[in-house]
C-alpha cells in the first residue's frame, strides 16, 4: 500500500465552528492565497491536498477519513459529527482545537463536558495527538487507538521561505502575547529579552492596557499592533535574529513553526514543535538562566546562528514537513 495519501481523501471537519470552509486543492499554495492559512489543524488538511469543514454534509463522498475538532462549548455538535460520520462508514478521528494542557484541562474540570468527551472518545475510530502530553487522557477516556503526530509546517515549499539575509536580521521577537495567561510568562520573557541590550519587538493583541504594560517594562520596546495577516506577521518575525518565549503551556507550538518558515532559531518554550525541531534551545527542561545564555550566544555569534538554523530546518525535514506528516497519516488510517 503506498504511504502517500490520495489527493482530497482526507478532511478536517470543525463543526459548527467559525472558520470558512477551505479546500487545498493545491496543497499549501501561496502565502497570498485567500483563506486561513494552510498551518496547524488546517495544514493537516492541506498536507494532504484535502479541506477543512464546519459540517458533515460539506464534505466531499470521496472523502473517507475525517479529523473531527472538540471545542469547549462544542462537544455535543461533535459527537453528532463523529455519529453521522460513523453511519456514514467513514473513519473519524478526534483531536482537541485548543489544544495546550491548561485549555483542555479547564476544559474537562466539569462532570458534564467530561462525560461527553468520554462519550466521543467511545465513539471514533482513533485519536490525532498534535502534543504528547495529551495522549494519555484520550486513552483513558476510551480511545481505542491513536498517537502523537505534530502539525505540519510546508518547509519544503519554497514559497513558505520567509527567510531575509542575515545582515538584515536585528534584535529579538517575542513569541508570547497574553499577560493574563500565566503558563505563557509573557511578562517574564519580555522582562528576561530586555536585559540583552537588543532592539526587540511584541505584537499586542489585546489593546491600550497591554500596550501601556509593556512600554512600562522599557520604552524602548517596539509595540506593533495585531493581529496581522499571516504573511506579513512572517515578514515581520524574519527581519529578527531570534526568536524567544519561555511559554510553559505544553501547546502544539505554532511560535517555532513558525520560526522554521523564516528560518530563525526560536529559543525558549516546550511545545512540540519546540522540541523537535529546536531540541538545543527549547525550554523543555531548561531554566530561564540557560536559556537567556543560550539567546545571547545565537544573538551575538553568526556561526552559532547559521549552524542553530541548519539543525533546525534539518529535523523539521524529518518529523514536520507536509510530506512527512502526510505519510504518517497515510500509514495511521491505513491500520484502521
Amino acid at each position: 500500500m503506498s504511504s502517500v495519501p490520495t489527493r482530497g481523501t482526507f478532511a478536517v471537519l470543525n463543526p459548527g465552528g467559525r472558520d470558512k470552509t477551505r479546500e487545498f486543492e493545491a496543497g499549501a499554495g501561496l502565502p497570498g492565497d485567500v483563506g486561513h492559512p494552510p498551518v496547524n489543524y488546517h495544514a493537516f488538511a492541506a498536507c494532504c491536498h484535502g479541506g477543512f469543514y464546519r459540517a458533515v454534509d460539506d464534505i466531499p463522498d470521496k472523502v473517507q477519513r475525517v479529523l473531527v475538532l472538540l471545542r469547549r462549548n462544542g462537544l455535543s455538535q461533535a459527537l453528532l459529527a463523529v455519529q453521522q460520520l460513523r453511519r456514514q462508514n467513514r473513519q473519524v478521528y478526534i483531536s482537541w482545537k485548543e489544544s495546550g494542557l491548561y485549555q483542555v484541562s479547564e476544559t474537562l474540570g466539569n462532570a458534564r463536558r467530561l462525560g461527553k468527551f468520554q462519550e466521543i472518545c467511545r465513539e471514533a475510530d482513533a485519536f490525532l495527538s498534535s502534543t504528547s502530553e495529551l495522549v494519555s487522557l484520550y486513552r483513558q477516556a476510551g480511545c481505542r487507538s491513536g498517537e502523537f503526530v505534530p502539525t505540519p509546517y510546508p518547509v519544503e515549499e519554497p514559497e513558505w521561505d520567509f527567510s531575509v539575509p542575515s545582515a538584515q536580521r536585528v534584535g529579538i521577537f517575542i513569541g508570547t502575547r497574553q499577560f493574563d495567561v500565566s503558563s505563557r510568562n509573557h511578562l517574564l520573557a519580555v522582562a528576561t529579552a530586555c536585559r540583552m541590550n537588543v532592539p526587540m519587538t511584541v505584537i499586542n493583541t489585546e489593546g491600550g492596557a497591554d500596550e501601556r504594560l509593556l512600554l512600562a517594562i522599557s520604552p524602548e520596546i517596539r509595540v506593533v499592533e495585531g493581529p496581522l495577516p499571516y504573511p506579513e506577521y512572517l515578514r515581520l518575525m524574519a527581519k529578527h535574529r531570534i526568536v524567544f518565549q519561555l511559554d510553559r503551556s505544553a501547546v502544539p507550538g505554532q511560535v517555532a513553526g513558525d520560526a522554521l518558515l523564516c528560518r530563525l532559531p526560536c529559543v525558549g518554550g516546550d511545545g512540540a514543535v519546540e522540541r523537535l525541531a529546536f531540541a538545543g534551545s527549547s525550554g523543555f527542561g531548561r531554566d530561564v538562566d540557560t536559556l537567556t545564555e543560550i539567546a545571547q550566544q545565537l544573538l551575538e555569534d553568526d556561526a552559532v546562528c547559521r549552524q542553530a538554523v541548519i539543525a533546525s530546518q534539518a529535523a523539521a525535514a524529518k518529523f514536520l514537513g507536509f510530506s512527512v506528516i502526510a505519510a504518517r497519516l497515510a500509514r495511521m488510517t491505513s491500520d484502521e
